[in-house]
């Protein structure tokens, strides 16, 4: 007997089908009203106000490059030819990402005394990658304008140019890297390869797929793929491209490697080899580029091959939450001269195979004539190693996948030792130990900074009271942490990067009322302090002094709430109230919020995030309520608790629970009006909307922006789902608010973009819910924006959905007629 779900779905998968026809005929009378809007002026003051901009500090930490941002391109632009090849979108008129953006107008700024010095490039033109020389004094940038992407070099005195006859190619690698003796560069450059592939008149064929015997894969793999002969021509022409060695003396170049599809290239240590791996035909359309067959080889300097590596199939079959078999993420070890150490797994990739260890590390060292070499076999899964510039340390991290817990052991390659050094919850932000430091090497390798057997970490630094990001020196022998510097409690500031002088370091300060600006920090001798507090003095200078954009923001007020579920979970929301709110005021309010999964309540309750953080505005933002006298309550926490295997059992009946706590919380200490309360979120949080909707009488209206809807379209998994369908079918269900459409009786505005190459969030999911709402007599809104995706960039898009957000909850939310007894 078909299992009554199952007809539904049936039934939906109709509606999908037949939604053009049925939906043109709702909209014929709203045709008047498909036209592109916008918000009123105060709100476009704030939207379009200068951002703050982009910083890359030097490796010695004497200057920073700083670039400012492009905030919202116009639609014509994503309008304009874009190419879905592989994985990725291109531009096919400069050869770079389609949509995607670097910085305008750089400038350098020394740090010492603040002095900045304009670098001039072309009107229009920006700046998408700068890499730094190891000496701090010069740096290589690939500059972007709409012909290409071109190789220029600079210096810190603020002296460019740019180099004759270098089109770049950024696409799948880094398209500049200085070779060890930081005078010579080892580059992508587009070489002659003749005219675009022309688009034949008609298909050569149709599409076809077909399988046997074959296992599930994760949905993620199929984003913008290749589909025809003539994608596959395309995806050739667009990622070919030459590696060549530039002189930045003598300003000659030479080829060393052919045109082809180049996937990596990185010179040896020592400058005596490059690694070069290369995509091979024919291109696979069930898999993106990442997946694709490969192979891998070691070259000297002029080209020539010195060793075949090994030579990879293409992966269309990897388990889904599992990984490849075979060579994986190989690489020099940055302090030896050259040796290549990479990753193999020996569950077959597969994370639900019982095994005693799941990856092995492997190396091989030149000249590269003898057999790879077992270094380390793991019982987790690796997925980072770190290098330390102390001879032969490695810091090698490893993940728990059942019980989400991360671990580091801490390998002397030298020697042949290995011992767990670290472990932590990944779940838990209150002990996360952070990330190390880098610094760049003489010979431009990046590796973790060891000065006296210490290791430097920065992180966020969760509390109880909201994040306090730190900077500690953890002893690489004894594990032995000193806490160097912790935010000030009224404060936001976070680690950048340490500074050119002994015992310093560069940080960010913001706070409420402060905007962000970098401070060069001094930490001098052992004070006495409260546990975990910083244990040093510390002195500021201020290095930059950028100014306010949007002071008529600074009236926000903005604290941590905490309160517990019916469960005792701890839970928390940031309270944001409008400028010039009178305590004791019952306000229209706005809950914004995306669902997380944890392995205990100890974390789940965990605060997220800080209120001292200077509030800025960017894109389609639910803080813009803030203008229109609501409260928001922002980063509510909606955690689903449980056993990652089986957590999403109970998905529906804790997300009811978290917002009743939520909202309760909210009423209570007297901001919330009860009946004027609405819901917003994005992708995960577009499904907790219409959860909420359907399966609570809390909110009087909701706005869901590119959701997921129906989660039976992802049969393999979805967020930390580990089974399939067929497996936990009712779970599938039930967390799948079209099958309850019916019961969403609170009007409901759902935007989407209509390019989305999300798997997971696609764009007829929001067309079927909406049809299945408006179909069961329910009040639904269905914007779909054009040429965008997952995400919203367009100027055109931003202003829009803001003016709808912003006009649905004031008619359905702030000025709704409340009904006698409800």
């Amino acid at each position: 007997m078909k299992h009554p779900h199952f007809l539904l779905l049936l039934l939906f998968l109709s509606l999908a089908l037949l939604f053009n026809d049925a939906g043109a005929q709702s909209s014929q009378a709203d045709a008047n009203s498909n036209t592109w809007k916008s918000p009123d002026d105060d709100i476009l003051k704030v939207l379009h106000a200068p951002q703050l901009p982009r910083a890359s500090v030097s490796p010695t930490g004497s200057h920073l490059l700083l670039t400012d941002r492009i905030q919202y391109p116009p639609l014509s632009e994503l309008a304009g030819p874009m190419l879905k090849l592989a994985g990725i979108r291109v531009n096919p008129k400069n050869n770079y990402y389609h949509g995607q953006h670097g910085g305008t107008s750089p400038r350098i700024q020394r740090i010492s005394d603040g002095k900045v010095t304009q670098i001039r490039i072309p009107d229009g033109a920006e700046v998408v990658e700068t890499q730094w020389a190891a000496d701090g004094q010069r740096f290589a940038m690939a500059v972007a304008t709409k012909d290409g992407v071109d190789l220029w070099l600079g210096h810190i005195s603020g002296k460019v140019e740019k180099v004759p006859d270098m089109r770049l190619n950024p696409l799948l690698d880094e398209p500049i890297r200085w070779l060890p003796d930081q005078e010579r560069l080892l580059l992508r450059r587009i070489g002659d390869r003749g005219a675009v592939p022309r688009k034949p008149e008609l298909p050569i064929g149709p599409k076809i797929l077909e399988d046997a015997g074959a296992s599930a894969r994760s949905t993620y793999e199929s984003r913008n793929l290749l589909e025809t002969a003539y994608d596959d021509e395309l995806f050739s022409y667009y990622t070919s491209c030459e590696l060549v060695i530039y002189n930045t003396d003598t300003k000659t170049s030479r080829l060393v490697g052919p045109s082809a599809t180049y996937m990596y290239g990185a010179p040896s240590p020592d400058g005596k080899y490059i690694l070069a791996e290369r995509l091979k035909k024919p291109w696979s359309h069930d898999v993106a580029w990442w997946r694709f067959a490969n192979d891998a080889e070691v070259w000297d300097m002029d080209g020539k091959l010195v060793k075949k590596l090994y030579s990879q199939t293409v992966h269309t079959e990897v388990p889904v939450h599992g990984e490849i078999e075979g060579p994986r993420y190989i690489d020099w070890q940055a302090t030896a001269a050259s040796t290549l150490y990479w990753m193999e797994a020996l569950d077959g990739g597969d994370p639900k195979k019982e095994v005693k260890h799941r990856d092995q590390l492997m190396r091989l060292a030149a000249p590269f004539d003898q057999k790879p070499e077992l270094v380390f076999k793991a019982e987790h899964r690796i997925y980072s190693k770190a290098w330390c510039d102390k001879q032969g340390v490695l810091l090698l991290y490893q993940r728990d996948r059942m019980k989400r817990w991360r671990h580091v052991w801490k390998l002397d390659v030298d020697n042949g030792t290995a011992a767990p050094w670290l472990d932590w919850n990944e779940g838990d932000r209150y002990n996360n130990p952070g990330r190390p430091v880098y610094t760049v090497l003489e010979n431009g390798q990046r590796a973790v900074r060891v000065d006296d057997n210490q290791i430097y970490f920065h992180g966020r630094g969760g509390t109880d009271k909201g994040d306090r990001p730190f900077l500690d020196s953890r002893n690489l022998e004894t594990g032995e942490v000193e806490r160097l510097f912790r935010s000030d409690k009224d404060k936001f500031e976070y680690f950048i990067a340490l500074a050119d002088q002994p015992s310093s370091f560069i940080i960010s300060s913001e706070s409420s009322n402060s905007v962000p600006n970098y401070h060069m920090c001094s930490y001098g001798e052992a004070i006495e302090t409260e546990e975990g507090e910083g244990t040093r003095t510390i002195s500021f200078v201020p290095i930059t002094n950028f100014e306010d954009p949007c002071p008529e923001l600074r009236g926000i007020d903005n604290k941590l709430v905490r309160y517990k579920r019916d469960d005792g979970v701890e839970l928390s929301f940031k309270l944001l109230l409008p400028p010039g709110y009178k305590k004791g005021t019952r306000v229209p309010t706005v809950v914004y919020a995306y669902p997380l999964e944890y392995s205990s309540s100890e974390t789940a309750g965990q605060v997220r995030g800080s209120s001292n953080r200077f509030i800025r505005l960017y894109g389609a933002s639910h803080k813009y309520f803030l203008m229109r006298g609501y409260a928001v309550l922002d980063n509510t926490a909606m955690p689903m608790v449980g056993d990652p295997e089986t957590v999403y059992d109970t998905f529906v009946p804790q997300l009811v629970s978290d917002a009743e706590a939520a909202v309760a919380k909210a009423i209570e200490i007297g901001v919330a009006d009860p009946d004027r309360i609405g819901i917003i979120g994005h992708s995960h949080g577009g499904l907790m909307v219409a959860n909420a909707l359907a399966h609570t009488d809390l909110f009087c209206a909701g706005i869901a922006r590119s959701g997921s809807y129906n989660k039976t379209n992802q049969p393999f998994g979805f967020q930390g789902e580990r089974r399939s369908l067929f497996e936990a079918t009712d779970s599938y269900i039930d967390c799948s608010p079209t099958f309850f459409a019916h019961q969403v009786n609170e009007p409901i505005l759902i935007v989407h973009g209509a390019d989305d190459s999300n798997p997971g969030t696609l764009s007829f999911q929001s067309e079927v819910f909406y049809e299945a709402v408006r179909g069961s007599g329910g009040t639904a809104r269905l914007v779909m924006l054009p040429f965008e995706d997952h995400s919203y960039r367009a100027r055109e898009s931003i202003e829009h959905v803001l003016w709808e957000q912003l006009n649905w909850f004031d008619k359905h939310v702030k000025n709704r007629e409340v009904e006698e007894g409800e």
